[in-house]
């Protein structure tokens, strides 16, 4: 998910952007579920560009402990 033109737009790997959000939330939300279907990353930016979060729906190769 990205910084664009006063809002937010959600871009797949690979891909295209998807459709202009005014809630960066918005933008998440779909961010999210494209990930899980995808079993891949969700990158999260902030309005400067950096990445501010990061979260993996994937098979992660050590599961967490409890």
């Amino acid at each position: 998910m990205i910084p664009s033109d006063g809002g937010w737009k959600v871009r797949v790997e690979g891909g295209h952007d998807s459709k202009q959000f005014k809630t960066q939330r918005e933008a998440m939300t779909l961010g999210r579920s494209i990930a899980r279907s995808n079993r891949s990353d969700q990158i999260i930016h902030g309005r400067d560009g950096r990445i501010r979060q990061r979260d993996s729906y994937g098979r992660d190769p050590f599961p967490a402990k409890g």
